[in-house]
């Protein structure tokens, strides 16, 4: 082929693709990746759920440290499947709500379980109680931040995280087991009101602090990625003390932003009343006040974050 019929082959090649002949064959070929983008923040949510459940299997079996580590794998999936879905921009309705229902099993049914079956069973129905109000506090704290997340503070959480919450019992037990401690009537003794006491922590205002408002691709300080070396070390070196030692650490750094001047959140109305519904016409459609404006579906209204 000589230079000027490749050149010319080119030039059409680029035309196609600028007045939009092309464009279909591009699309072809981005529909697969697209899907797979779609497909990886949902499968990243599944797997945290599935540690969920199988921690909850563990709990039961009295295998408890295994469930401890099934719920830290939750945790990691919670912060993966958020982070992926928001720069790929594949955020949507689906992903917020199948999360939700996710952090519900994996970090509030999950640890309540585990505390339940490790710690409270000696207590009979009293240590049920306390399960349950775990898992209550931690179903209205998805609830309130579901309702309140258009128009909250992103550097500051209300309240304790669900999250932080389930880290929190995950690693007592692991730093129990790594100590070989063996006093059930003690750790009864221990638990029952640190438990009532992250349930409570999860439905207050106290303010806790937001890492979503970190820029990873920023510079920063130092002294901050040395801290982070050292912590990823422990991590390697003694994960279920450091589990303990992080988890400790950003339970008490809410009542420390406190100490340190910061007052409660504001208060936000979650009652809402739902708007009544709009009367049909004869051919059972939504009757509108005005033209429909665009044609486009679900995803020219999806949420931002996953």
């Amino acid at each position: 082929m000589s230079r000027n019929s490749r050149r010319s082959r080119e030039e059409r090649v680029r035309m196609e693709l600028y007045t939009g002949q092309g464009r279909e064959a591009a699309l072809k070929t981005e529909g697969p990746l697209r899907r797979g983008v779609f497909l990886l923040p949902a499968t990243i949510t599944s797997i945290g759920l599935l540690s969920g459940f199988y921690s909850m299997v563990a709990a039961v079996s009295g295998h408890f440290e295994v469930a401890a580590v099934m719920i830290v794998i939750a945790f990691v999936c919670d912060g993966l499947d958020g982070r992926i879905a928001r720069a790929s921009r594949t955020s949507s309705q689906f992903g917020v709500e199948y999360d939700s229902l996710s952090d519900v099993v994996a970090f509030g049914v999950a640890p309540a379980m585990l505390v339940y079956s490790w710690a409270l069973k000696p207590i009979g129905s009293l240590g049920i109680g306390v399960s349950g109000l775990f898992v209550l506090c931690s179903a209205l704290r998805l609830a309130r931040f579901n309702v309140t997340t258009a128009t909250a503070d992103k550097s500051r959480f209300a309240g304790l995280p669900v999250p932080g919450a389930a880290l929190m019992i995950s690693g007592i037990a692991l730093a129990y087991s790594y100590f070989e401690f063996d006093s059930p009537r003690m750790l009864c003794t221990f638990m029952a009101p640190i438990t009532l006491a992250l349930g409570g922590l999860m439905i207050s205002r106290v303010p806790y602090p937001s890492f979503k408002a970190i820029k990873l691709e920023k510079r920063a300080q130092i002294e901050l990625v040395i801290t982070m070396m050292v912590f990823a070390a422990l991590l390697f070196a003694m994960p279920q003390l450091t589990a303990f030692l992080l988890s400790t650490a950003y339970v008490l750094s809410g009542p420390a932003l406190m100490l340190h001047g910061e007052r409660l959140s504001a208060k936000v109305p979650v009652l809402r009343p739902v708007p009544p519904a709009k009367p049909n016409d004869a051919n059972g459609a939504a009757r509108t006040s005005e033209p429909a404006r665009g044609t486009g579906g679900l995803g020219n209204h999806q949420p931002e974050q996953h």
